[in-house]
């Protein structure tokens, strides 16, 4: 089945086993880097000669996590890696609760009676779709189909994997013996985003930057 890239994003970043998302705050930036790689796919967003992020169609697009972040670029002028770094955890919340309609996730129900948590539990009763993904993406960086020929979701979510440092899908050893594979694969966002391609490019480094920590893996 075919869904929008920050739904897939997710999927990618959930770990089956442990019945939740491998590292909370990467799967944030992922899934943030997703949905504008999405919404420059479609033609809604480019971006204009400083690298900010232009919005060309504010057009409800059907989705209310794309619609949500259309609002918020419509608002103000920033770069691809600004939009990648806010309000992530808002989006993710989102996806979750996206794929929570779409039968995809259960969320638990919060008890009004109860502690307060920062988020509820969540739980994927049928992980075939999240691992058949996550083994796709994984052959696509280790594989022989060239770079070019890979449908273009794919090559995205193979470049978030990469450079969001994503063990969960591919190792270090990985990211490293693949080097020229990965690149070329991130190059598939150059078409519609140079800019974006970049950003995704430095993603591991956002991330450490926005933690105000070091990196691992």
């Amino acid at each position: 089945m075919s869904r929008a890239l920050h739904l897939s994003g997710y999927l990618l970043a959930f770990d089956t086993r442990s019945q939740s998302l491998q590292d909370r705050t990467r799967a944030g930036f992922l899934v943030r880097a997703a949905a504008l790689a999405e919404l420059a796919h479609r033609g809604a967003v480019t971006e204009d000669g400083a690298g900010h992020v232009r919005v060309v169609s504010a057009e409800p697009t059907g989705d209310g996590v794309l619609d949500a972040l259309l609002a918020e670029a419509g608002g103000a002028s920033r770069s691809w890696k600004s939009w990648i770094r806010r309000d992530r955890e808002d989006t993710l919340e989102a996806v979750e609760q996206r794929l929570a309609v779409l039968g995809v996730l259960t969320v638990a129900d919060r008890d009004p009676h109860g502690r307060v948590v920062p988020r509820r539990p969540v739980a994927m009763d049928d992980p075939r779709e999240a691992l058949d993904l996550q083994v796709r993406v994984a052959e696509l960086v280790r594989g022989s189909t060239p770079p070019a020929e890979a449908p273009f979701a794919d090559a995205v979510l193979a470049a978030l994997a990469a450079h969001g440092h994503l063990r969960l899908v591919l190792s270090r050893h990985d990211r490293k013996a693949h080097a020229d594979r990965v690149t070329a694969l991130t190059d598939r966002l150059a078409t519609d985003a140079p800019g974006l391609a970049r950003a995704v490019s430095g993603l591991n480094l956002t991330m450490i930057a926005a933690q105000g920590g070091t990196g691992g893996g």
